[in-house]
């Protein structure tokens, strides 16, 4: 249904996903203690949550922490796989060229905040 992660610029990531995944800002916050940033996708209904904590230490991503390691988004096609290469290339973002694994085909990239992504295509 959703996922909701802890960013460093609520606005930041929110302009970034939202250009990245063609999605909108549904609901946004702000108060002393948190800022954030509901996004969905207009045709899916897919939900993503940006949450900023002002009065916190914003420390960069590790995946070598407890907490999340990295979160992938499937594709249905080799020929859309391709095509995300194609656009994080054309974006300027860092991302490791499409990698065949025992279980599938992955583009492993990160957001602003170093958070490790995944545009994920399984084996049949």
């Amino acid at each position: 249904h959703h996922i909701a992660l802890t960013v460093s610029d609520a606005d930041r990531s929110a302009e970034w996903y939202c250009s990245l995944l063609n999605m909108q800002v549904a609901l946004k916050g702000d108060s002393e203690d948190v800022k954030f940033r509901v996004l969905a996708h207009p045709d899916s209904g897919w939900v993503l949550g940006v949450r900023q904590y002002p009065s916190h230490h914003a420390d960069g991503f590790n995946e070598y922490r407890t907490g999340l390691d990295h979160f992938a988004f499937s594709v249905a096609t080799r020929a859309e796989l391709e095509q995300w290469q194609k656009e994080l290339s054309s974006r300027g973002i860092t991302f490791t060229p499409i990698a065949e694994t025992p279980i599938g085909w992955v583009i492993v990239f990160r957001d602003p905040d170093n958070i490790q992504l995944e545009f994920w295509l399984p084996a049949a």
